[in-house]
């Protein structure tokens, strides 16, 4: 068993490293990110800039609500028709039902077990 002493050191390795690489290659790729986005950078870049853009995102956002909301309700309402008249569905169309539930579900555990710090038990050991 690994024990805590190592692991703590070669966890400080591998920051260092990548500290190293960051303060070797970070101005670099920073500028080449920069380059590659510049479509995307709004003049002036400024706090203030920054802050509006987030405003505009969060009220564009808000505003979408009412088309996702009845989106939703349409996609429901297609959901009772198909249980409505399950005798005329495929086994095709089933089968992506369930599929598709059991990724929901699968999706949920994984997630659960990631929020429990990766314990299937929810007990640290």
């Amino acid at each position: 068993m690994v024990s805590m002493a190592s692991m703590l050191t070669q966890l400080q390795t591998k920051l260092a490293q990548a500290s190293q690489y960051m303060a070797k290659h970070g101005g670099a790729r920073y500028k080449q990110l920069l380059e590659q986005n510049k479509q995307y950078i709004q003049e002036p870049p400024t706090i203030e800039k920054c802050q509006m853009l987030a405003n505009e995102l969060f009220y564009t956002r808000l505003a979408s609500i009412p088309g996702r909301y009845e989106s939703f309700w349409k996609e429901v309402d297609y959901i009772k028709y198909l249980f409505k008249n399950r005798q005329e569905m495929k086994l095709e169309n089933a089968g992506i039902g369930v599929l598709f539930g059991l990724e929901c579900l699968t999706w949920f555990y994984v997630g659960e077990i990631v929020g429990r710090g990766f314990t299937l038990t929810g007990y640290h050991v």
